[in-house]
């Protein structure tokens, strides 16, 4: 089964620098809501040091760790994002999605310096 172009969708935006557990979470939770989820990843590289990993890096990341669900996502690379704006009611809600505490928690940034260590 290959990712449906014409089926409701939710977009998840990021830079995922590194893709990590929080990240997979919210995207288990946003599949929970919607049939699939468009990963929009912020072409970020290089723009600080908070920015490590390529495009390509993040991506295989992210396929690495949702293999089990390959029909169920696509990634998009998008530039990098300063807002994101809608008109009118559009037809479609903007949600936080809330998770655990000790999910919320977890740190791309401390995950960086771990990796810079080795």
């Amino acid at each position: 089964m290959k990712f449906n172009w014409k089926k409701k969708t939710a977009i998840y935006i990021g830079r995922f620098q590194p893709f990590h557990l929080g990240h997979k979470k919210l995207f288990l939770k946003a599949l929970k809501s919607s049939s699939q989820v468009c990963i929009l990843v912020m072409d970020s590289k290089g723009i600080n040091k908070k920015n490590p990993y390529s495009f390509r890096v993040v991506k295989k990341k992210i396929i690495e760790s949702l293999k089990r669900y390959k029909s169920k996502f696509i990634i998009i690379k998008i530039p990098v994002v300063s807002s994101v704006v809608y008109g009118r009611k559009v037809g479609y809600k903007i949600r936080k999605l809330d998770l655990p505490l000790n999910i919320e928690k977890i740190s791309a940034t401390k995950l960086r310096k771990k990796i810079n260590r080795k």
